[in-house]
């Protein structure tokens, strides 16, 4: 007769494994000797071996019991079922590691491919890494909530960036964020992307300009989370405002404020006004 501890040592298992598995019935207990300890028999040693394998096959412990009463046809078809079970969790596991390398992956974290493709487009271009997580920062809940537009709003994009004039917009978008509110040159830069954006809409048509077909809502989300990113861009499209220019990630012609040469000149004032003070 074998003491509990032989028992494990036996069928490779603890002692406190025997014990959870007398807890969860898969075990018989045996009787006790005189002296109160359990002795158990040869066919507990094949039993719990029997136990530990089904175990660490992967067999929720609470099929282990249907498993061993199981006749051949029977067990087949539980060992089938456990296999399917398993193959999903795989799977399943698999996808979870995927997301954990998208993780160290900056961008590729809730980003499709092209989006990312687009922001290494830009970096490679000059773009100030301000601007890129800008538009990072928007595509997130943009290819989120419509995925299925994010293709035809990247082969745009794509074409967009092609064009010189566009990247200097860009450039330009980045020195605007070392700007001071009240720096004069914020101006200057102001009148640069209204004219920019201005020649476009006339060579190109509005369209070229304000082709994002997005909800008003998002619109505006996206918008905070720019100007949250860049805060000097709040102060650059107030400018472009009063030049004819409203809209960050939707950007619209509207009537200008003032003419456009007397919006200058009373900026520029202001600006001085502010730079003796």
């Amino acid at each position: 007769m074998l003491t509990i501890g032989e028992l494990a040592s036996y069928a490779g298992v603890t002692v406190r494994a025997v014990r959870h598995y007398h807890a969860k019935g898969l075990l018989p207990e045996p009787e006790r000797d005189h002296s109160g300890y359990r002795r158990y028999g040869a066919g507990a040693v094949v039993e719990l071996i029997k136990i530990r394998t089904l175990a660490e096959a992967g067999v929720p412990l609470a099929r282990v019991r249907e498993l061993l009463q199981a006749d051949e046809e029977e067990f087949a078809a539980a060992v089938a079922d456990i296999d399917k079970r398993l193959r999903a969790e795989i799977r399943e596991r698999q996808r979870h590691r995927e997301r954990i390398a998208r993780l160290a992956a900056g961008d590729n974290l809730a980003l499709p491919p092209e989006v990312v493709e687009f922001l290494d487009r830009l970096r490679a271009l000059g773009v100030d890494e301000r601007i890129v997580q800008v538009e990072r920062d928007g595509w997130i809940p943009l290819a989120a909530h419509s995925p299925e537009r994010v293709p035809e709003w990247m082969a745009r994009k794509r074409e967009q960036i092609a064009d010189p004039q566009l990247i200097d917009f860009y450039l330009t978008l980045g020195h605007a964020l070392d700007r001071t509110d009240d720096d004069p040159r914020l101006v200057e830069l102001a009148d640069k992307l209204a004219a920019y954006l201005t020649r476009m809409a006339d060579e190109q048509g509005e369209d070229y300009v304000d082709d994002a077909d997005i909800a008003p809502p998002f619109v505006k989300l996206m918008d905070t989370l720019a100007f949250d990113t860049a805060p000097p861009a709040r102060r650059l499209f107030e400018l472009l405002t009063k030049r004819g220019w409203t809209g960050w990630t939707k950007l619209k012609r509207v009537a200008p404020i003032r003419g456009a040469a007397g919006t200058r000149q009373e900026d520029t004032a202001v600006q001085r006004s502010r730079c003796e003070r």
